[in-house]
């Protein structure tokens, strides 16, 4: 189609779009679990029981909060973005194995399942020109 011919020279734009979009997204939805404090990490680190984690799960709740709230400031500027990338994509793992494996089914799991993908394709493609990680 002619009218949207043209839209694949604007590659860098759609990447920042998706990364100031997701990055928004994970923010809020991270902050409140930061400042929620030990109770709310630990609740959070415990469900790193379903990949085998029993220890420190005040710890690992902490981690992802962390990752969640700093690691969307990251893709918003596009810095340390594929490593940020790689640490979503552990944290939606096990996001959704805690949604799936307690019967929650796929449809629990279909949130997390999404971002992780999205967040493997952006591994690979990378933040775009439009980031503090440009070369």
């Amino acid at each position: 189609m002619a009218l949207l011919g043209n839209l694949g020279n604007y590659k860098n734009f759609g990447l920042l779009i998706i990364r100031i979009g997701l990055g928004i997204m994970f923010i809020y939805h991270g902050y409140p679990k930061l400042l929620g404090g030990e109770k709310t990490w630990e609740q959070l680190g415990s469900e790193t029981k379903y990949i085998g984690i029993h220890f420190l799960p005040v710890v690992w709740g902490l981690l992802c909060a962390l990752t969640e709230t700093f690691g969307g400031f990251l893709l918003i500027i596009g810095l340390a973005f594929r490593p940020v990338c790689l640490l979503l994509i552990i944290n939606l793992v096990v996001a959704a194995l805690s949604q799936y494996k307690p019967g929650g089914g796929l449809g629990e799991a279909a949130h997390a399942i999404e971002d992780a993908i999205m967040f493997a394709g952006l591994l690979f493609v990378g933040p775009g020109k439009y980031s503090a990680d440009k070369k």
